[in-house]
């Protein structure tokens, strides 16, 4: 099993590439047959998405969605900019196949200040995991301020709970074996009108 664990924020050192980190620690510690790969988006030099069919990017782009249509689940961290995912992490989605998450196992994990943008996760991307018929997890992790001493993560209940979360995608990922469930959605072919 391959899991792609992206940490979307480009800020140098983030709240969110320490929770991804942690996550992926305890996957790679509990579940040493699973290969999990950590993508921080602060390393990668992405096009933006203009319209092509995703086979034709190449350099940073073309491994980053590679990586994406390679992996058997996703896990995504995300800070919250007012109220939204940063357009660093939305582009990845605008890159990737409309199939390249289909059957498989997100789980969310968001970060920012307070508590007081904690519903993005059920707002901004499940709706977009539903997009891909992708499967969400219940129990998706929100961090905050409070939760990091001295620049790392300090907060016990946080740790456990990226823990299960990890736990929880190795676990459902195993019982769905990347099959769909519900009604087939309509072939929605990217074409640039710039092509014809």
């Amino acid at each position: 099993m391959k899991i792609a664990a992206i940490a979307g924020s480009l800020t140098p050192l983030s709240k969110t590439l320490l929770t991804v980190k942690e996550t992926v620690r305890h996957i790679k510690q509990s579940h040493s047959e699973v290969d999990v790969n950590l993508i921080d988006l602060k390393n990668y030099h992405l096009d933006f998405c203009d319209g092509r069919d995703p086979s034709e990017y190449q350099g940073d782009s073309k491994r980053l969605i590679e990586e994406v249509v390679q992996a058997d689940a996703l896990i995504v961290g995300t800070p919250i900019y007012r109220g939204s995912i940063p357009g660093a992490l939305k582009n990845v989605f605008d890159l990737i196949p409309n199939t390249a998450l289909r059957g498989k196992v997100l789980a969310f994990i968001a970060t920012g200040g307070t508590y007081h943008h904690y519903l993005a996760i059920e707002h901004q991307l499940k709706p977009l995991a539903g997009y891909f018929k992708a499967y969400t997890l219940p129990g998706n992790v929100y961090a905050h301020n409070d939760h990091f001493v001295n620049k790392q993560l300090a907060d016990e209940t946080i740790k456990e709970r990226l823990h299960q979360l990890g736990d929880s995608v190795v676990t459902v990922s195993r019982k769905l074996n990347g099959n769909v469930i519900g009604a087939e959605q309509p072939v929605i072919p990217r074409q640039s009108l710039s092509q014809t």
